[in-house]
């Protein structure tokens, strides 16, 4: 019988620097509390025609319960209302409510109120007709993406006792292709457009609400990813990686795109925290990596041995020195690769990131090696889709298995691992500079979700994706992390068009299939996205 482990790290006392906790547990791993809260400002409103509610009395009242119905399946804090209403689910949103705007004076004058709400998403919730002036300013003058929402109250009309006042009560799609081809005609096409069957929370309709309730999650969690973006200070140091020429990338051209400041750093930066270590801090990081992380023997590499008691003095003063640093940029993630002079202590330091990596990208800040400032995106992208997000690559295939495994030295999510990950001393880091301590593991078994950020030739970006499974089976005992992929048609078809839609050949990689919500990031960027394992 297992055991329950609480695990509690705790603040740096001089700094304030990055909390780790974990709740108790009753598995061998133990989970890394995120600190980034997953949150988003969703706007709602509702669309509909004035002339109606002198012509049907009853009518707007209506409308307004329809909207209730819809907030409530959206969830989150309603901004509007005296008491917030607290929702159990995560992520935790905060809904601002707009009313209904019924005519084009009513419409251009509810623009103040949401730019000044600094909106990640907007709902527009036909509840009735309504002239696409009622909408069209939103387009205009707005910068989130828009979604319209389009749930009929009633299975049917009661076509024997059919009247205009019912029929214009599940009127919800009537104007959608109205509202969407003026969206492009302004340049701006809606990002998607929801229909379905709007039920009671407590007792639903059944499969038509199901799909549209999943539908909406989807795009509350992909509010949350913009969200985070659009603020988020991604810190860049060193170089690349040399003659790795997938790795180069314009930062302003990500800025651009995603939002975020990538603020420039040096190594220097950190060394003040490295070379004049705080003690107490250093002592209870080892504390808290020999709780978390098992120490084996070595097995079959010559390159790899049991910790050493320098190997964890190293990591463990690195990991402080990064915090330290992290907070003191107020960084939300960091993309680095520098090598030093051989010898040095920039060498050491540098090149032992690796524990303090992953515990921090756990927690919600991607940390991303060789200088991959597109993979940091990805990984920030995944970790806020709350699913993971380790730093991974292709493997050798297990054609015996029809599986490739994926993974890499570092650094990792440790909370998407199958069981307590390992720490192992390596003499050296394969293909880099330095030695120290290595994570291995291999994630979760079951569904698996992997994109890579692409560069097109004319400097757009593109998001490859693809949806697997993680299996179990025996790792290389390396120092690295990988596991088992299996993914569709079959190992060597899959591979031949991952690798053909021009990928980094870094990914993301999260647990759970997730492609519906990065296509929908993706029309949100405007971001070509492929899913190369959907039906051809």
């Amino acid at each position: 019988m297992r055991s329950v482990v609480t695990f509690i790290l705790l603040a740096f006392a001089a700094t304030g620097g990055v909390r780790f906790a974990a709740a108790a547990i009753t598995t061998d791993v133990l989970k890394v509390e995120r600190r980034k809260p997953l949150t988003a400002n969703i706007g709602v409103v509702s669309v509909g025609l004035d002339t109606y509610w002198k012509q049907c009395p009853g009518l707007y009242d209506d409308m307004v319960k329809k909207e209730d119905a819809f907030v409530r399946m959206v969830g989150g804090r309603t901004s509007s209302s005296a008491a917030a209403r607290e929702d159990t689910r995560s992520p935790a949103l905060k809904i601002h409510r707009f009313g209904i705007s019924d005519n084009p004076q009513k419409a251009a004058s509810l623009v103040p109120a949401m730019k000044a709400a600094d909106l990640d998403l907007l709902f527009v919730d036909m509840v009735t007709y309504a002239t696409s002036s009622t909408f069209a300013p939103f387009v205009r003058e707005l910068k989130c993406p828009i979604v319209l929402v389009a749930l009929q109250p009633d299975a049917r009309l009661d076509y024997e006792h059919a009247t205009i006042y019912r029929q214009l009560y599940n009127d919800d799609l009537c104007s959608v292709p109205e509202f969407t081809g003026v969206a492009i005609r302004y340049g701006r096409p809606v990002a998607d457009v929801i229909i379905g069957q709007l039920g009671n929370r407590e007792e639903g309709t059944g499969k038509r609400e199901q799909g549209a309730a999943e539908e909406i999650r989807q795009w509350c969690a992909v509010a949350c990813v913009l969200h985070d973006l659009r603020r988020a200070r991604i810190g860049l140091m060193g170089h690349v990686l040399e003659a790795m020429y997938d790795m180069q990338v314009d930062p302003t051209a990500v800025s651009r795109t995603f939002g975020c400041h990538v603020a420039l750093c040096e190594p220097d930066e950190i060394m003040p925290f490295y070379r004049t270590p705080d003690s107490a801090a250093v002592d209870e990081m080892k504390k808290r990596i020999l709780e978390f992380f098992d120490t084996p023997d070595p097995v079959s590499d010559p390159w790899t041995e049991k910790l050493t008691d320098h190997d964890l003095d190293v990591a463990a003063k690195a990991a402080v020195a990064l915090e330290k640093f992290i907070e003191k940029r107020n960084l939300d993630g960091f993309a680095y690769y520098y090598e030093g002079e051989p010898g040095s202590l920039t060498r050491e330091l540098v090149t032992n990131f690796i524990v303090g990596n992953s515990l921090l990208t756990a927690a919600g800040f991607p940390m991303c090696g060789e200088f991959d400032l597109k993979n940091c995106i990805a990984m920030m992208i995944f970790d806020r889709l709350d699913i993971g997000g380790s730093f991974a690559e292709f493997h050798p295939i297990d054609f015996e298995r029809g599986t490739v495994l994926v993974g890499h030295d570092g650094p990792h999510h440790l909370n998407i691992a199958a069981k307590k990950p390992v720490l192992r001393s390596l003499k050296k880091y394969h293909g880099k500079p330095g030695s120290g301590a290595g994570v291995e593991f291999n994630i979760k078994e079951g569904p698996i979700t992997m994109m890579s950020l692409g560069l097109k030739a004319d400097g757009s970006f593109k998001f490859i994706v693809a949806e697997g499974e993680s299996l179990a089976g025996p790792i290389p005992p390396t120092g690295n992390t990988n596991t088992h992929g299996r993914f569709k048609p079959d190992v060597c078809t899959f591979l031949r068009r991952w690798s053909l839609e021009g990928p980094t050949h870094h990914f993301a990689l999260g647990v759970g299939h997730h492609a519906a919500e990065l296509k929908k990031l993706g029309r949100a960027l405007g971001i070509e996205t492929v899913v190369v394992t959907e039906d051809r």
